[in-house]
């Protein structure tokens, strides 16, 4: 049974979902945090049941699977309890290691696992760097300063790898991690009076792993386009974000 290509919204009755006992994944559309839980289920080929979730107007029965009402989250059908997870790193790690079938996304090494797991929490400051400009009128002066000033550590570091991933010579768990928010960075030519793209220069062999991670095949099966991120993105900039454009032809 295919479920409502929507987002469930407050008074939205709890969705049907067939109990199958295939893992259920609780999402919205355009949170980058979502993507990677998003995109490890789809690396790994682990069926599962989506549920999206209107952030702004959240169900009131989703406090039963994220009690702090945040996405990704991912229910259990098939263990005693149903448990539920949170946090979109600790669901990665949970499939990678429970769904072994596709090979490992994490390094084996444990001092390179721990490495990946620190260039993903650099991401921080560009994401907060870069936030206020995809998702509000007025950002501060210096956001794509300091925006640039923070992805300089991502371009060193795959120039330091030599490879064509940050996982190696295959895509891994760091790529998947990192990938949403560079998905969302080409719809800055389509939301500032200026349109905005990263200097091919300065960022010239991040912009070759982008290339290539786009022609992923778990990369495409979650992808939305940049015009479609920038129509959602206009939507928060007038207060009223509008979830279900992720389902409206362009």
């Amino acid at each position: 049974m295919a479920l409502p290509q929507k987002h469930f919204k407050r008074g939205s009755p709890k969705p049907e979902i067939p109990d199958d006992g295939v893992l259920r994944y609780y999402s919205m559309r355009f949170c980058p945090y979502s993507q990677r839980a998003g995109l490890v289920l789809a690396a790994k080929k682990i069926p599962h049941h989506t549920v999206y979730i209107d952030l702004s107007e959240k169900p009131e029965w989703y406090i039963d699977y994220s009690p702090l009402g945040k996405v990704p989250a991912i229910q259990l059908p098939h263990l005693p309890g149903q448990p539920a997870l949170v946090e979109s790193l600790v669901i990665a790690e949970y499939l990678d290691e429970q769904y072994p079938g596709e090979g490992s996304l994490f390094p084996k090494d444990p001092l390179q696992k721990a490495l990946d797991r620190i260039l993903i929490e650099r991401l921080a400051p560009a994401v907060s760097a870069i936030y206020p400009v995809l998702f509000t009128k007025n950002p501060p002066a210096d956001a794509i300063k300091n925006f640039e000033t923070a992805l300089d550590v991502f371009e060193q570091e795959i120039t330091k790898r030599g490879t064509p991933y940050f996982g190696g010579n295959k895509i891994g768990i760091a790529d998947y991690m990192i990938w949403p928010w560079f998905e969302r960075f080409p719809a800055l030519k389509y939301t500032l009076d200026e349109p905005y793209e990263l200097d091919k220069t300065r960022y010239k062999n991040l912009l070759k792993w982008t290339d290539l991670v786009a022609q992923d095949e778990a990369v495409k099966a979650t992808a939305l386009d940049a015009r479609i991120h920038a129509k959602f993105m206009k939507t928060r900039h007038e207060n009223k974000p509008d979830y279900d454009v992720a389902f409206q032809p362009l």
